[in-house]
This record gives C-alpha cells, sequence and structure tokens, in this order.
C-alpha cells in the first residue's frame, strides 16, 4: 500500500485544490520533486513524471510566452498517468491550458500561497519522512541523557522492567515491545512507537501501564534518534564477556552501524544503573574520552616502566 497520496499533502499543507480532483488518490513513491522548467520549454526526453510537479514564478511566466497552441501540448504531457500532481506556488494564477487537460487526465492541481523554495523545503522534509524505509524490532526505546538507547533480549530478559527502573531515575519512555525505527538519512535511524502502543509499557504480572498518566508528560516522548544498542541476555557461565571495553560491537540496521554493547543478566545485577552508566560512558566517547584506551594506555607505560628496570 501507498504510504502517502496526494491527498494526504493536500491535508498536510492545506493546499487548495484548483483542478483534477478525480485523481487525489494517485499514490506519492519518491520524496524527490521535480520543478519542470525545461520540460516546459520542451525537453521532455528525461521528464520524471512520477515526482510531484512544481512551478514557480519562473515556470508560469515563461508558459505565458508560448503560444496557446504550444501551451496546451506542454500542458498535456506534464500531465501523464505516473504524474501525482502539479502545484502552484505563491498563489499565481493556474494556466486556464493547465487547468483544462488536467481535468481530463485527473491529474490535481493544487496551488500554495508559500514561496517555491520555502514549500519545496517542507515537502521534502515531509515526503523524506513518510517514504523513508521501515522496519519494526522488538525490543525498548528510551532516551538516557540524550541518548537514544535501544534495549533487546528475548522475551522475558527484563527489558520492560528495566525501562521502568530507568523511568523512575527520570529518563523517557519511547517505546515498548515494539520500535518502529525509519532510516531518515544514510546515518539517522528514528524509532517511534506503534499508535496502538504509544505511551504503554507492560510488566509481567502487573500488566499494562500508561506511563504518560502514572509520571506526567515528561517521561514520554513520541520519538528518538537511535545511537546505542544494549543486548541484554542470561548470564553464561561458559562465555566470556567484554570486561575492559576496549572492543567495540556494532549492528547494522539499514544502512547504518549502530554501536552494540552485549549485558549479561543474572539475580543481583542492578541494570537500570549499568544501562545508565552506559549510555554516560558512550557520550564521553563521543567527547573523545574513552576510559578503556586510557587503561591500556596507563598499563603500557607501567609495563615499559618495569622492563626497563631489568634491562
Amino acid at each position: 500500500m501507498a504510504k502517502v497520496r496526494t491527498e494526504d499533502i493536500i491535508k498536510e499543507f492545506d493546499l487548495e485544490l484548483v483542478s483534477g480532483e478525480e485523481g487525489i488518490h494517485r499514490p506519492i513513491t519518491t520524496s524527490d520533486i521535480s520543478r519542470p522548467g525545461l520540460e516546459i520549454a520542451g525537453f521532455f526526453h528525461y521528464y520524471p513524471a512520477e515526482r510531484v510537479q512544481l512551478l514557480g514564478r519562473t515556470e508560469v511566466k515563461f508558459t505565458e510566452m508560448l503560444m496557446r497552441g504550444e501551451r496546451k501540448y506542454r500542458m498535456e504531457q506534464l500531465c501523464t498517468d505516473a504524474t501525482p500532481c502539479i502545484i502552484i506556488t505563491g498563489g499565481m494564477d493556474v494556466p486556464e491550458e493547465l487547468i483544462e487537460v488536467s481535468e481530463i487526465h485527473s491529474v490535481p492541481v493544487l496551488r500554495t500561497p508559500m514561496k517555491t523554495t520555502g514549500f519545496s523545503s517542507r515537502l521534502t522534509y515531509y515526503l523524506e519522512n513518510k517514504l523513508a524505509p521501515t522496519t519494526a524490532v522488538h525490543g525498548v526505546l528510551v532516551e538516557i541523557f540524550g541518548v537514544g538507547v535501544l534495549i533487546t533480549g528475548q522475551s522475558g530478559v527484563g527489558k520492560s522492567e528495566t525501562a521502568l527502573a530507568l523511568i523512575e531515575r527520570g529518563h523517557r519512555l519511547v517505546a515498548d515491545d515494539c520500535v518502529e525505527i525509519r532510516q531518515v538519512d544514510m546515518d539517522r535511524l528514528v524509532g517511534t512507537a506503534p499508535e496502538l502502543l504509544e505511551h504503554l509499557l507492560e510488566i509481567r504480572g502487573l500488566g499494562i501501564i500508561n506511563v504518560m498518566t502514572l509520571f506526567g508528560a515528561g517521561a514520554v516522548r513520541p520519538y528518538k534518534r537511535i545511537t546505542l544498542t544494549i543486548h541484554l541476555e542470561f548470564w553464561d557461565g561458559d562465555k566470556q564477556y567484554d570486561r575492559l571495553g576496549l572492543d567495540e560491537e556494532t549492528v547494522k540496521i539499514f544502512d547504518t552501524e549502530i554501536t552494540k554493547l552485549t549485558i549479561p543478566v543474572r539475580p543481583g545485577r542492578n541494570l537500570a544503573v549499568i544501562i545508565e552508566v552506559a549510555a554516560m560512558n558512550f557520550r564521553l566517547k563521543r567527547m573523545g574520552m574513552n576510559a578503556a584506551e586510557q587503561f591500556a594506555d596507563r598499563l603500557s607505560d607501567v609495563m615499559t616502566e618495569e622492563e626497563s628496570q631489568f634491562d
């Protein structure tokens, strides 16, 4: 199913529908926008018909210079079966020929009082967010000291209970159980909660609680960029866990590599405090302060000094 249709941008930007009402259900499949200046001048060899077509003052004024027959022919070539809509910016008058052919081919012609550059930027941002690749991950997304932390692990390992403890410590819940992740840029992943699960947290033995109702609006947020993944797993006595933090593991979601930490779970470990410290340490690393590397350098210096004493 199409994520965005022409009718969606009409509602989002309060656009005026001038003609072609029968085509308002056409799908928009790309966030790219076209300003068909060359096409109006007659060059249609590489016309990107599947894009939203934006006509600004330059394009409209140029059409006024054309003969009526030529102008109608160019407008007919603009209105293809793949064209989602044509938008006139700046509140300018729509060419009569465009209204005529758009009604014939059911291509919506819309109008906005906004200037071309500003409207183009807003529309591009809106379409990029709506059309971004999306996936769903089983886990919990919380904001800890400004860091978006995705907590994963098998069912029953304690993800939701840990999130509840973090909320009690002043951090914010984004999503529980199911996290919808969108790649809004090449290296930017944004997580949100499905509308059905927004603000809800499931605690085994207690049931479903509404975090915003219990802890206030400051305990939740609608979305957050994901920069750190923490995987919880039951303690395995035969497995060697990282004790220094020198080796950085990553997980790939779409085209983005995210830092991943694996934390073993067993009775007595305060997971909320551990994850909170992990988020703070992650921030320090991004600021250039790596405690593990500093320890390794100190250890190397001590070993060098001891070796020099025996020489």
